[in-house]
């Protein structure tokens, strides 16, 4: 599912960039991923590798036991489909207490996607609602009644804890900011929120600098972070497991591991331009100086690069992001991109550290097992060039001569969490070359090194699509008989009689096994846009037996012809099962 706050995702493309396949025994380059060869000699060795190497993967046998018991078990289960529910669920009254907007509506659409086939709905529980007014202050009975809803429906929940605000992203209703004690001691001390070089804060979410710092209230933020965690797992024990399935941490803007390089709400950015580096707040500022001193450079430690362009650049002409003596291949571009996601890193570690120790009695007992989470950015403009320099400038070290998410995964892995990936929907072939794009190869890139370091997936489609070749690409994205996918898809729920202005489609599916094949079946997906005609188009999933010769993307794999058919009145079916019928009207 594409969070609501996640709106700097746009649609641009090009073809694939580098095959990973090109080293093996490089440790960061991938494996089993057949992409167009760019280079083929050249790699950078990352002085922040101990970061997820000397402390590798923690009870490996146990997780590859673990995931080889969810492979074998999973390929006759439907595939999980989780819907987002919209950020607009709430408003605030006259106290500034939190109210679920349109109750009786919102009841019929869990209902709804429940005969549907839908698993269970992705909520985001907000640090700035929970904790608003003053430290250690939780009011959680806005998620107790929303939580309550899913579980009477029958659905199963992904919660997703946001440390973030979506101010900048919201269209005016469900604006969820930080804490309002936060924002004070913000309003005194404006370097606990990230800065660009120009001297502009973003309060979206705090700098990773004040991760070890007291200054919230006697509190560093990870120990808010993780006082948070706890009083939720104390409030919510009884739901975990059987309601609650995953929880996601939020490592960051939007919920995602990176910096805050591409501020789509306040002006500063418009894509495709490859941001600016986030690291001049005072706090990772000394940082950065001491980690120059260590280096025997303290010069290197003055600023971060001065030659990088400004948001809106393109890679061209910026000397940073280019070949030469003072670019990012350069002995300081490495330590300065060394550092400044190496910092990154740590921050996700420490997080999920904290959050795996919680929930570690729980992930004990098989009843109350849940799936710890973590979420990444999809920044694939760029993607073709040498640099990457939008991943750059979001805290990805991941250029064509050096992979940059093997350490990220690497540090998901020794947690036990699975990876929130983007882009399940998005095709090269669709976007104009002009912005040397690649969706698709990031998205190999993630499911490669997620593979390689034995971590699950969870997928998400980045925008909202209704159309047969979206559905059919999450289908294909999807469909991995080596690891478990579970899907997001951008819908909204929440409808008025399962109005066509709120309803805007759901996503159901199953994977099959075949006698024909060795392997499952191509997960069978269906759709159901509810159109703005007043109709329903279903796309009937006992129809999907019709085959079409085999795909020129894969010869092994025959393509599958949709039916649709539009009536006031359908029959929500999957794999022959009636699971009844839904009028649009009633």
């Amino acid at each position: 599912m594409a969070c609501k706050c996640g709106g700097y995702y746009y649609t641009l493309n090009a073809k694939a960039s580098f095959d990973r396949d090109l080293t093996r025994t490089r440790k960061f380059l991938l494996r089993n991923v057949s992409v167009v060869r760019m280079f083929t000699t050249g790699f950078f060795r990352s002085k922040w590798r101990s970061i997820a190497g000397k402390r590798r993967i923690l009870s490996m046998d146990a997780r590859e036991k673990s995931r080889s018991t969810i492979l074998e078990s999973s390929k006759d289960k439907r595939v999980p489909i989780f819907v987002m529910m919209p950020v607009d669920i709430f408003t605030l009254d006259a106290s500034g207490c939190p109210r679920i907007r349109k109750l009786k509506a919102l009841t019929v659409s869990l209902k709804a996607l429940k005969l549907a086939g839908v698993h269970g709905i992705g909520v985001e529980v907000w640090w700035g609602i929970v904790e608003r007014f003053s430290p250690l202050d939780y009011d959680w009975s806005l998620y107790e009644e929303i939580f309550k809803l899913v579980s009477d429906s029958g659905l199963k929940l992904h919660v997703a804890l946001s440390f973030h605000s979506n101010i900048h992203s919201s269209n005016g209703k469900g604006r969820a900011s930080l804490p309002l004690w936060i924002l004070e001691i913000g309003d005194v001390n404006k370097d606990i929120y990230y800065r660009d070089q120009h001297g502009f804060s973003n309060n979206d979410y705090l700098t990773l600098g004040v991760d070890h710092v007291p200054l919230l209230s006697g509190r560093t933020a990870l120990q808010c972070y993780e006082d948070f965690m706890l009083s939720f797992v104390n409030k919510f024990e009884s739901f975990i497991g059987s309601v609650i399935e995953e929880i996601s941490i939020g490592l960051g803007p939007s919920g995602e591991l990176r910096y805050p390089a591409h501020p789509f709400g306040d002006g500063r950015w418009k894509f495709p331009g490859i941001g600016e580096f986030q690291c001049y707040d005072k706090y990772m500022m000394e940082d950065l100086k001491m980690a120059a001193c260590r280096e025997g450079k303290p010069q290197w430690g003055d600023k971060g690069p001065q030659n990088a362009g400004c948001y809106n650049s393109v890679p061209s002409g910026v000397p940073f992001f280019e070949e030469g003596k003072e670019s990012f291949l350069s002995d300081y571009g490495r330590f300065f991109l060394e550092w400044y996601s190496g910092r990154l890193i740590c921050h996700a570690d420490a997080i999920l550290a904290k959050a795996a120790k919680i929930l570690k009695k729980y992930q004990e007992n098989e009843q109350t097992s849940v799936m710890l989470v973590a979420k990444i950015g999809g920044i694939y403009w760029w993607y073709q060039t040498l640099s990457h320099p939008a991943e750059l400038t979001a805290g990805y070290y991941n250029t064509a001569l050096r992979d940059g998410y093997d350490p990220v995964v690497s540090v998901l892995s020794r947690h036990g969490a699975a990876l929130h990936i983007p882009c399940l929907e998005m095709m090269d072939s669709e976007i104009p070359p002009t912005y040397l794009c690649s969706p698709e190869g990031l998205l190999k890139q993630m499911q490669s090194v997620s593979k390689k370091r034995i971590v699950n997936l969870i997928g998400r489609n980045t925008m909202e699509r209704l159309d047969k070749t979206g559905l059919w690409k999450i289908r294909s994205n999807c469909y991995n008989p080596q690891a478990e996918v579970r899907l997001f898809h951008d819908v909204e729920p929440y409808a008025s009689s399962i109005s066509p202005s709120y309803c805007k489609g759901a996503v159901i599916g199953t994977q099959i096994p075949s006698a024909k094949y060795q392997d499952p079946f191509p997960i069978r997906t269906a759709i159901i846009p509810y159109r703005g005609d007043g109709s329903i188009t279903m796309a009937y999933p006992e129809v999907f037996s019709q085959l079409d010769p085999p795909s020129p993307e894969d010869p092994q794999l025959p393509r599958r012809r949709p039916m649709f058919r539009s009536l006031p009145t359908v029959s929500l079916t999957t794999v022959g099962t009636k699971f009844g019928e839904l009028n649009h009207s009633s």
